[in-house]
Formats: C-alpha cells, sequence, structure tokens
C-alpha cells in the first residue's frame, strides 16, 4: 500500500475525478462498490456526518480502478480515506468526528 497522499491522487486518476486543487485536499473518499450492502450503510453514515461536519465526501467505485489497484481495497470495502489517512468499515458518525 502506497502512502495516503500518493493513494488519493491514485483514486482522482483512476477515477476521473474532477476535483481542484483546494477540493482535493478537503474531500473524504468513500470506496465501495455496486451491491455492497456495507458500502450502502457506511455512505449513510457518511451522509449523517457531513450533514453535521459539512465535510464534502466523494464517493468511488473501485470498479473504475485498474485490477492492480482495485485488488488493493478490494477485500476491505467500505473504505473511508480522509486527508490524512484510511478508516476502514465498521465505523460510526462519532468514529468519523474523531477523525476530522
Amino acid at each position: 500500500m502506497t502512502d495516503i497522499t500518493t493513494t488519493r491522487q491514485l483514486i482522482m486518476q483512476q477515477a476521473h475525478l474532477k476535483l481542484d486543487r483546494d477540493e482535493a485536499e478537503k474531500t473524504w473518499f468513500l470506496l465501495g462498490t455496486r451491491g455492497c450492502h456495507l458500502c450502502d450503510e457506511a455512505e449513510n453514515t457518511l451522509r449523517l456526518f457531513s450533514g453535521v461536519t459539512a465535510t464534502a465526501i466523494e464517493k468511488v467505485d473501485i470498479a473504475d480502478f485498474n485490477e492492480e489497484f482495485m485488488m488493493q481495497f478490494a477485500t476491505i470495502i467500505p473504505v473511508v480515506l480522509t486527508p490524512t489517512q484510511q478508516i476502514n468499515y465498521p465505523f460510526s458518525v462519532a468514529d468519523l468526528m474523531a477523525h476530522q
């Protein structure tokens, strides 16, 4: 696994995200995929969190990644990447607040 900054840059490239530099530095990424019920639960938790904190969340489907990069996350999704760290599921709003 690469460092968090490099991982975030790879995500933006491979998911074709168009974020300006300021947005990219502040946005939290939710990595998941279609049909993942835990990913749906994580998204709901993040929705509650972002409603309270106004944190920008970008949902990213790991199926958009190349196979090698996708496999780094395939068995651990859902995953949240903050600007400074990776948070693996399960997590609560309180857990996310502690990482803000």
